[in-house]
Order: structure tokens, then C-alpha cells, then sequence
């Protein structure tokens, strides 16, 4: 996929200094919308918009609300029956915190992350999705304090969400990511929020069938699985403008944490991560696609992945800055077109 980052270091410290005024909030708000504050801020600061990082937060800053309070200490004893209690996310937040001060935090990212990738749809896959984020700021920068706190915000979040998706059985294979995507059936009954849509999962296809031989093989068809979940959202993101960018976010959360983790863990990120996006593209996919219009195709293949992080920093939404983010990670023509897409199907933040 291609490498399209600006620059990778935050020499002003607008990233650091972002995050801490983020972690005086809790992770959700309105009753259970995640804090996108965290994953937005971080793209803009690595596609060198730093400049425009705080003003962006004073406007998202008055939708956040307070971190609740805690119930009772998260131990390595007791955290079984506090997974996916969202009651107890400042106890899982405040258990992350002290592990990546007692440890390295690789260490725990690579202990908690099979026991967090079956309930990888955790807060509408915003879990996995912020601890990317974090993840990718860590391995391309330094390793500061904020940004360690980040990614323990990002694991107590995904915890006290974690919901793994119901028993699934496996339909017929289909020869590529794309293929599957297309072959993935609709749920019933699309309205309602995003739990009661994924209680009505019963089946996704055999993709990408047999087991990949060996780490690299998982992350080749990871990457696989992000292209074709980026370019379909051209022509099928109509649907659920918002909900289905995370059919592409969600597995590129993965990707982007891979090379913090041991190879033996990269399969079954695999399979969780076409899991998010067979589920999300179930429960929010349309009946028909709808083709990209001429113009709009021919206009966006000319543009440089620069100039079109730089609209969507301009529109200011984040699953716009988000998803367009991911757009730029895979890089062909396709995948502008997808994210001029988003901006014209999501709402402006100004």
C-alpha cells in the first residue's frame, strides 16, 4: 500500500499536547458515540495539518463529556468479569495506564490483543480503530508519555466495549476481497443501531479461505481486504454515509498495528479484521450500488493524495478525515475517488 505520510514526526508537539487535553474526556458521548477526537487529531497532525489540530477540538471539544467514575479496580485477577462492561471503562482505562508504566508497551498491546480481536466490533469497531491510531503514532514518532496514555485510553475503551459478533457460519469462498465484499448478505431488518443490526448476523463468506502461509501472506491480504473496502465505498457508501467508511477504517486499524505485534498474531488479525468489515457492510450495505459520475471520477485521479487530505481537513468531519486518511494509505486513483466521495456524502463539521 502506498506510503503517503508528510511528516511523521510532531516537532511542535500539537499531537501531544492534543491528546492531553483529550484524555480529561471519556471515550464516548450521547449515550454510547465514540470520542473521535483522538483518531481525527492524529490524522490531521500526520498529514501536516498540525496547524489546524486545536481548532478543530475547540469545535469537537463542547460534544464530550466527562470520564465517568469508578467502580472498582480493573487487576489481572479480576478482569474477565469486567470485559465489555462499560460501566468500568475508567477502571480499564486506569488498569491500561499502570500496565504501560510498569511495562513496555508492546508487551501489552501483544497480551491484550488476542483476547480483544473476538470482540473486535466493540463500540462500532471504534475500539480497534483507536488503538491504530495510537499504535501508528508510537511506531512513527516518539514514544512520549501522551502517546503511551493514548494507547491505554484506546485498549480500556475497546474492553469495556468489547463485544464479540454472534456464531457465524461460513458461506462459499469467493477468489479475492472484493468478491467477498460483493457476496456478503444483508441483514434483514437494517434499522435500529449497530448492535441489534449485528444480532442478525448469521453468515459470512469463506475469505480468504484456507489459512494464509505465514505472517506475510496475512498482512498482503489485510491489505487486500482495505483496498477493496475503500474503493467500494464509492459506489456503495450512499447507503450509510457515516457507517460504512469503518468497513474500510476497521481493517486498516489492524494493519497499521501489525508491526508492533509478534507474526504469530498477524492470522488471526486477519480474521478479525474481515470479520469488522463483512459485519459492518452487512448491517449497513445497500441493496445497489450507485456508479461514480464522470466528473468526479476524471477530477479526483488527477489530484495529489495531499491535495485531498487537504479537503477533507478543510471539511472538517471526522469520519471524513478518518476514512480519507485510509484513502491515502492505499494510494491508486480508486481510492481518491472513494474519499472525494466521502466529502461530498458527509456532512461539513463547519
Amino acid at each position: 500500500m502506498a506510503d503517503t505520510q508528510s511528516n511523521p514526526t510532531d516537532d511542535s508537539g500539537t499531537l501531544d499536547e492534543a491528546l492531553e487535553r483529550i484524555h480529561l474526556s471519556g471515550p464516548e458521548r450521547d449515550g454510547w458515540l465514540s470520542n473521535h477526537a483522538p483518531m481525527a487529531i492524529e490524522a490531521l497532525v500526520r498529514h501536516g495539518h498540525a496547524r489546524v489540530a486545536h481548532r478543530w477540538l475547540d469545535t469537537y471539544r463542547p460534544k464530550l463529556e466527562d470520564m465517568p467514575g469508578s467502580v472498582a479496580p480493573v487487576t489481572a485477577r479480576n478482569w474477565q468479569e469486567a470485559l465489555g462492561d462499560i460501566s468500568r471503562v475508567a477502571d480499564w482505562t486506569a488498569f491500561f495506564e499502570r500496565e504501560a508504566a510498569d511495562r513496555p508497551w508492546r508487551t501489552v498491546l501483544a497480551e491484550w490483543w488476542p483476547r480483544l480481536l473476538p470482540g473486535i466490533a466493540a463500540g462500532a469497531t471504534h475500539g480497534v480503530i483507536r488503538v491504530g491510531h495510537a499504535v501508528r503514532s508510537l511506531l512513527e514518532g516518539e514514544e512520549t508519555a501522551p502517546r503511551v496514555r493514548e494507547l491505554a485510553h484506546a485498549l480500556g475503551y475497546w474492553t469495556a466495549r468489547h463485544q464479540p459478533l454472534p456464531a457465524l457460519e461460513r458461506l462459499a469462498p469467493a477468489p479475492d476481497a472484493a468478491g467477498a465484499l460483493d457476496r456478503v448478505p444483508l441483514i434483514a431488518d437494517q434499522d435500529g443501531g449497530i448492535r441489534s443490526r449485528f444480532e442478525q448476523l448469521t453468515g459470512l463468506p469463506d475469505w480468504p479461505g484456507r489459512s494464509p502461509a505465514g505472517p506475510k501472506a496475512a498482512r498482503a491480504a489485510i491489505e487486500e481486504l482495505v483496498r477493496a473496502a475503500t474503493h467500494r465505498y464509492a459506489t456503495h457508501g450512499h447507503a450509510a454515509p457515516i457507517m460504512l467508511v469503518h468497513a474500510a477504517t476497521a481493517p486498516n486499524a489492524v494493519l497499521r498495528t501489525l508491526p508492533a505485534l509478534p507474526g504469530t498474531l498477524w492470522t488471526p488479525s486477519l480474521h478479525a479484521a474481515w470479520a469488522a468489515s463483512a459485519a459492518v457492510t452487512s448491517a449497513y450495505g445497500p441493496r445497489e450500488a450507485r456508479p461514480v459520475t464522470e466528473p468526479l471520477t476524471t477530477a479526483q485521479a488527477a489530484q495529489h493524495p495531499q491535495e485531498v487530505f487537504e479537503r477533507a481537513a478543510a471539511h472538517g468531519d471526522d469520519h471524513t478525515i478518518k476514512f480519507t486518511d485510509t484513502a491515502l494509505d492505499v494510494g491508486d486513483a480508486a481510492a481518491l475517488v472513494a474519499a472525494a466521495r466521502a466529502i461530498e456524502l458527509n456532512t461539513p463539521a463547519w
